[in-house]
């Protein structure tokens, strides 16, 4: 058999196109709903729920944090180029030194977030390049001296406060960078020669408002993210869901619920994708209609729950005499099972329809007031489409096997019969 009929005759239910919904563990799922319906400033994500929020947002935060460090570095390059050009040289020199520690930092963390590394990794590359930034700004005012000195304090406390501000960070590493700018800040501004010490308390004190500020602003911003993807993740497993039952509704459509395998329906569309498709219906395909010989003496005798236990067994028989895993079965009627065996010529038809016939008989299943034997036994009409035949339509190979069907109760019931076409007539 041809693998690739199973595109023709692939019944499974899939979920809508474009949806790729991802289960999430029942403990997952409880944690969502437990953090959605608590207050919003208490969420704190732990477990599995932090790991799929790091996979969710790790993409864009390496985007962010190279694109910060990257205009850092040329920020620095062309401040100390413009410093050049305006400033005297020996102003200039006191500069380099410093200034050439911050290059180096910034490339090394934006070449280390092309890829994702352990989170911890992450934050010593992000707190120490951005202690070593932080130091080298304020050493280029330290060293200049004079009017540079406090401006390039404040301009330190300007790049960690938008470095906080961008980053889409944990809230501890937004705290260690506020710490490093506020720490040398003071540091420095109490061996500034021109202030006093209580001014330069006052000083960092007042600052210090506006970098706590700017990190509760990150912590807000990072919660609502963290609420954003909570509602997210809610949706996603409320769609894995909704698809389960959808899947479940639509096997149901498609199942017989007493004997488990195919009904008529779903018998019909697999015979109207067969069909439909050239390439398949030229490699030839064979119809079985089967049926319960004397079904209705066996209900009366040994009643329906005797039938249906009956049904159940031929359709597990038939299905075991099933030799590809293309074919199928449905149970097309009360007693009437269908069989559909794509790419089977006459004779592998045949074969087929015999075997099934001939485990039914030995199963020996009771039906002691049968005209044939006191055992339940099969009727099967065949009917095929050759490959180089006349091509027919699905509703007539099948009206084919209902005919060949009847001439095997005919003939006694308990037999085989295959449809003989006209044209195989008269040759």
């Amino acid at each position: 058999m041809d693998a690739e009929r199973t595109t023709y005759l692939d019944v499974s239910v899939r979920a809508p196109s474009g949806i790729t919904p991802q289960r999430l563990s029942s403990a997952t799922v409880e944690q969502v709903e437990r953090l959605l319906s608590g207050r919003t400033r208490d969420i704190v994500f732990d477990g599995e729920l932090a790991d799929l929020f790091r996979e969710r947002s790790w993409r864009q935060t390496a985007k962010i944090v190279r694109a910060w460090m990257v205009w850092v570095i040329v920020l620095d390059v062309l401040t100390l180029g413009l410093n050049a050009i305006l400033l005297p040289s020996p102003t200039v020199t006191s500069m380099l030194l410093p200034a050439s520690i911050l290059p180096p930092a910034a490339l090394v963390t934006a070449i280390a977030f092309r890829t994702p590394h352990a989170q911890w990794l992450e934050g010593v590359f992000i707190l120490t390049s951005m202690f070593l930034i932080l130091l080298s700004v304020a050493l280029v005012g330290v060293n200049t001296g004079g009017e540079f000195y406090e401006r390039h304090l404040t301009i330190m406390l300007f790049v960690a406060v938008t470095a906080i501000v961008i980053f889409p960070i944990p809230l501890s590493w937004a705290m260690t960078i506020a710490a490093y700018a506020l720490g040398l800040y003071l540091v420095f501004q109490l061996r500034n020669p021109d202030i006093e010490a209580g001014n330069a308390l006052a000083g960092t004190l007042f600052f210090a408002s506006g970098v706590a500020a700017t990190v509760v602003a990150r912590r807000t911003a990072t919660i609502l993210a963290q609420k954003t993807f909570l509602l997210e993740l809610r949706d996603r497993s409320r769609l894995v869901n909704l698809a389960d039952a959808n899947a479940r509704l639509e096997l149901l459509a498609r199942t017989d619920p007493l004997t488990g395998v195919a009904n008529r329906r779903a018998m019909m569309e697999i015979l109207h994708r067969f069909w439909e498709d050239d390439h398949a219906r030229h490699k030839g395909a064979a119809v079985l209609m089967c049926d319960v010989d004397d079904f209705k003496r066996l209900n009366d005798n040994l009643g329906h729950a005797e039938g249906d236990r009956c049904l159940v067994k031929i359709a597990g028989i038939i299905q075991s005499c099933m030799s590809d895993e293309l074919d199928h079965v449905a149970r097309y009627g009360g007693e009437e099972f269908l069989v559909f065996l794509p790419g089977s010529d006459e004779q592998e038809a045949g074969d087929v329809a015999e075997r099934i016939r001939g485990r039914v008989e030995a199963a020996s299943l009771p039906n002691p007031t049968s005209r044939v034997v006191p055992y339940v036994t099969l009727s099967i009409g065949v009917s095929t489409m050759r490959s180089n035949g006349k091509p027919v339509s699905a509703e007539e190979i099948q009206r084919q096997a209902d005919a060949a069907l009847y001439r095997a109760k005919e003939s006694g019931r308990n037999c085989v019969m295959v449809h003989v076409s006209s044209d195989q007539i008269a040759g």
